[in-house]
């Protein structure tokens, strides 16, 4: 199975474009989506090649979820930490987007992998955003600090109006995906994928992994929950994250692939479906050649068949056949 990775590919290509032609001043204007509707905008201009504008649309939150000046729980102080000077947050944000941020590349370090490092975390922007309320509750099982809203399902943000749950304990953070698909198909395909997803926890390898339930109704920790944030139909997914998860390095981890766990699942569902659509395809490929051996071939039909002719008798050719027999 494939993980995504959490820096954007395309911003990284633009940053790392954009630091080796500083001397060039090439104009630049770009926007694109990516999955879960996550919208990048970024300018740069040939009279100062140093600054650019790195604009971010977050999805559209779902009534349950609480947003600070249209950012998670926590994002600005995420911002500041992991950019530093580099980064200089603007306020207003540019129209249509939840964030707007001033890259000052003059700032980054003379270190090769230094630089490397930061420009790789600015690429990765989305996750320190979208994930900041994630990586503070999680942060909490590390230091040993009792939350206080204890119990309490917190709606998080990571599709178009849609939302996942955090129900934080006092050792364990319990993490709830409400699973929805458009498609029919999707559905059932899902839903098969995740009960196997779920077995293949418990299998000697994966001792160390988060626990992961699945269950087609809403779990009890959800009982509080919006009843418009609990119609899944495929089911709901539960992992349960204690402190050995999110210990180190495996804190940043463990965020990427819970905030992106739902795109998980649909890449590799919509992977399963066209592979079944390649193995029918080559069925129907070796069906069709099969029917056309089975066709007779006319040419060679024609030379095997013996050459015979047949003459049309006349009445009178008939009875002096039948006169001559007769006399015999």
């Amino acid at each position: 199975m494939i993980l995504l990775q959490s820096p954007s590919r395309y911003l990284l290509q633009i940053l790392y474009n954009r630091v080796q032609s500083l001397e060039k001043g090439v104009e630049l204007d770009s926007q694109w989506v990516e999955f879960d509707d996550i919208r990048y905008h970024i300018q740069g201009s040939v009279k100062n090649p140093n600054v650019l504008l790195l604009s971010v649309s977050l999805p559209i939150p779902p009534p349950e979820t609480v947003l600070f000046g249209g950012l998670p729980l926590g994002a600005l102080e995420a911002i500041k930490a992991a950019y530093g000077a580099v980064a200089q947050i603007l306020d207003p944000p540019r129209d249509g987007f939840n964030l707007t941020l001033k890259l000052n590349l003059s700032k980054l370090p003379p270190d090769e992998e230094q630089k490397h490092a930061l420009l790789t975390k600015i690429a990765s922007v989305r996750e320190v955003v979208m994930g900041a309320p994630l990586r503070a509750v999680l942060k909490q099982l590390v230091t040993r600090t009792v939350p206080s809203d204890l119990g309490k399902p917190v709606a998080l943000v990571h599709r178009p109006n849609e939302s996942f749950f955090l129900v934080p304990q006092a050792d364990k953070v319990t993490v709830i995906f409400p699973m929805r698909f458009n498609d029919s198909i999707d559905t059932v395909l899902a839903t098969s994928f995740l009960q196997e997803f779920v077995e293949a926890r418990r299998t000697a390898g994966l001792n160390n992994a988060p626990p992961c339930l699945w269950s087609p109704s809403p779990p009890q920790e959800l009982t509080e929950a919006f009843t418009e944030a609990l119609s899944a139909n495929a089911g709901f997914v539960s992992f349960v994250i204690f402190s050995r998860h999110v210990e180190g390095r495996k804190l940043d981890r463990t965020v990427w692939n819970l905030s992106t766990f739902h795109a998980y699942v649909n890449y590799h569902v919509k992977c399963s479906e066209c592979f079944m659509h390649t193995r029918m395809r080559r069925q129907v490929e070796s069906l069709i050649q099969a029917l056309d051996r089975a066709k007779p071939d006319p040419e060679k039909a024609k030379k095997n068949s013996p050459n015979r002719s047949f003459k049309r008798m006349s009445l009178k050719d008939g009875n002096n056949s039948l006169g001559s027999r007769s006399w015999k």
